[in-house]
C-alpha cells in the first residue's frame, strides 16, 4: 500500500507518518521508485503500537524509541521486551534512602513481594518505588498503613494477573501485538478496575449508610397520620 492507504487505514495523518518515519519509530517502506514507497501490515501494527504507546500510555517519543528498539530486537526475550514497556509506564519516584518513613515503606514493599513469592520482581523496579511511595504518603496524611491492609490488595492483584491479565497478551504473534496488548491492558483495564472498584464502593456505601426510601416514606406517612 501507499503511504496515503497507511494514513487511511491507520488513522495517522501523513505528516505524523513521515515524522515517525524520520525518528526511525517507524521502518522504511520498500522503495519502488524515487519517490514512491510501499508499505505492508507490519507497517499497520507498529503504527498501532506507536499510538498505544502515545495516545494511551502518554509517553514521551525518546522512551517509546526505547521500546521500538526492544520490539525489534530478536535476541531479546520476550519478559524483557514486555519489561521494557512495562517500566516506561510506571512513575520514577525518588528514592529518599535518608528518610525513616521511606526506609520504612521501601522495607514493607520488600518484605510483602517476598511473602507473596514474587521473587522474579527486580530489587530496582520503580513499582517497588512507586508503592512505597504511595505507603509514605498514606502515613502523612494520618492513615499509616500494615501489611494486613495490603494483602488483601496484593491477593487480588495476584489472583487477577494469573487468571486474567497475562492470557489478554497475545505471545503467538508479532512482538509489536504483544507490547501494544501489555500497553492497552495496564492502563485501560487498570483504569476499568479502578472505576469498578469505586461502583463497588457506592454501593457499599448505600448499603450501609446510604438514604432508604422505604424508612422515609414510613416516617412521613407515621408524621401526616400523627398530625390528622
Amino acid at each position: 500500500m501507499r503511504i496515503s492507504q497507511l494514513s487511511a487505514e491507520s488513522g495517522v495523518p501523513i505528516p505524523t507518518i513521515k515524522f515517525y518515519l524520520r525518528e526511525g519509530l517507524l521502518p522504511q517502506g520498500e522503495q519502488t521508485s524515487a519517490t514512491r514507497a510501499e508499505y505492508d501490515q507490519s507497517h499497520l501494527r507498529r503504527l498501532r503500537l506507536i499510538r498505544a504507546l502515545l495516545e494511551v500510555g502518554r509517553l514521551p517519543v525518546a522512551t517509546i524509541r526505547k521500546i521500538i528498539e526492544a520490539v525489534q530486537d530478536e535476541e531479546t526475550d520476550i519478559h524483557d521486551m514486555l519489561g521494557t514497556a512495562h517500566y516506561a509506564l510506571s512513575p520514577a519516584p525518588e528514592p529518599a534512602p535518608d528518610d525513616a518513613d521511606w526506609r520504612d515503606a521501601r522495607e514493607m514493599v520488600d518484605h510483602l513481594i517476598a511473602d507473596l513469592d514474587w521473587d522474579r520482581v527486580q530489587p530496582d523496579a520503580p513499582t517497588r518505588d512507586e508503592l512505597a511511595q504511595t505507603l509514605v504518603t498514606l502515613k502523612h496524611l494520618g492513615m499509616p498503613v500494615t501489611r494486613d491492609d495490603l494483602l488483601p490488595y496484593a491477593k487480588a492483584a495476584d489472583t487477577l494477573v494469573r487468571e486474567h491479565d497475562i492470557r489478554k497478551i497475545p505471545l503467538d504473534g508479532p512482538r509489536d501485538t504483544a507490547v501494544e496488548a501489555l500497553v492497552i491492558c495496564q492502563v485501560l483495564y487498570g483504569k476499568a478496575f479502578d472505576a469498578m472498584r469505586r461502583l463497588a464502593q457506592e454501593s457499599e456505601s448505600a448499603r450501609h449508610f446510604g438514604f432508604r426510601p422505604s424508612d422515609d416514606c414510613a416516617g412521613t406517612t407515621s408524621g401526616k397520620g400523627s398530625e390528622a
